[in-house]
């Protein structure tokens, strides 16, 4: 299993554009990936689940892989929230 903490800092946070594009970017990878946060794990290929985390600017998460490709979709999904999604 492979993790990171991010912190958003896109001024929207995971909702609509930012958090479509995260799910179609986890959605790419075969592995099993999770979103943490305050405790709470979340799917990360769940439009849903991702906007029911209510992520805002400057919260921190914990992106996590598991299976093949798990490097991968880490560090991609990691780079797109620290990039603030083009933002």
């Amino acid at each position: 299993m492979k993790e990171a903490n991010v912190i958003l800092i896109n001024a929207t946070g995971l909702h609509a554009r930012p958090a479509s594009m995260f799910v179609k970017e986890a959605s790419s990878y075969a592995c099993d990936v999770t979103v943490e946060k305050d405790g709470t794990e979340y799917n990360a290929k769940s439009i849903m689940g991702i906007l029911s985390m209510g992520a805002m600017k400057g919260d921190e998460i914990i992106v996590r892989a598991n299976g093949e490709g798990e490097e991968a979709a880490v560090k991609a999904l990691a780079a797109l929230i620290e990039t603030g999604f083009g933002e």
